[in-house]
């Protein structure tokens, strides 16, 4: 059970969530190894070339070689390649998590995802949020903050029905646990009891992952897959 949570947590860049609280009266002591945002150049991938072959091999070749691709510069993502199939490819780094995340700041991580295009729509804009927030030096409370007050005031869209993504990078670091990867598809819903999906119930597939809470109202559901995106077998749970 504690490998299954493991994964669930690395897949929104983070492990399980510390233990909350301290005794009264006691100081309280980091949580985390990375508890701060490290110099810019450690999120930064040098190799322009190798930042948009890691996104593109977030999904199999059909669907991303016709994909717009992002990579991160210093002021914020930019569109290194501009396709034709309404999918968007990009790497996205640790500020991705949910709240309290451990590995939020952790500068290694590396998540290729493939939007398809109603999430490219409505939930890749938040991408874009969050990194500003990141790159202009706000804490990790403030980005969620942020994230939420942007979403309430409109500036951030709805989320579109049909809206999910492809994480099958055989390059991905999602976290300092483990194998630090998993192959799996992410299905993008409205807050949902999880039960309705079957997510997290003995033998299911289907995984709740807590992404976007306390940020915005979108339930990730996770579901593992066997191949990596260049159809090499992958290890499932």
């Amino acid at each position: 059970m504690n490998r299954r949570l493991g994964v669930v947590a690395a897949l929104s860049f983070s492990l399980i969530l510390g233990l909350k609280g301290m005794k009264q009266g006691q100081a309280r002591a980091p949580k985390t190894p990375y508890p701060t945002m490290a110099p810019l150049d450690q999120y930064l991938i040098p190799d322009r070339n190798a930042e948009i072959a890691l996104a593109r091999s977030a999904a199999p070749d059909a669907i991303s070689g016709d994909a717009t691709v992002l990579v991160l510069g210093r002021h914020g993502y930019e569109t290194a390649v501009q396709g034709k199939n309404g999918f968007v490819c990009v790497v996205e780094r640790g500020w991705m998590s949910p709240p309290d995340a451990p590995e939020f700041w952790n500068p290694k991580l590396r998540g290729p995802v493939c939007f398809n295009p109603p999430a490219a729509r409505s939930v890749l804009p938040a991408t874009y949020k969050r990194t500003e927030m990141a790159l202009a030096g706000r804490t990790e409370a403030e980005i969620i903050a942020g994230n939420k007050a942007a979403f309430e005031k409109g500036e951030l869209p709805p989320l579109e029905p049909g809206a999910m993504s492809y994480m099958m990078s055989k390059g991905a670091y999602l976290t300092d646990a483990d194998d630090h990867n998993l192959a799996h598809l992410m299905f993008y819903a409205p807050p949902l009891d999880g039960k309705t999906w079957g997510a997290d119930l003995p033998k299911s597939p289907v995984m709740l992952n807590p992404q976007f809470k306390g940020a915005q109202p979108i339930d990730v559901f996770v579901v593992p897959v066997g191949r990596w995106s260049d159809g090499s077998a992958a290890p499932v749970m």
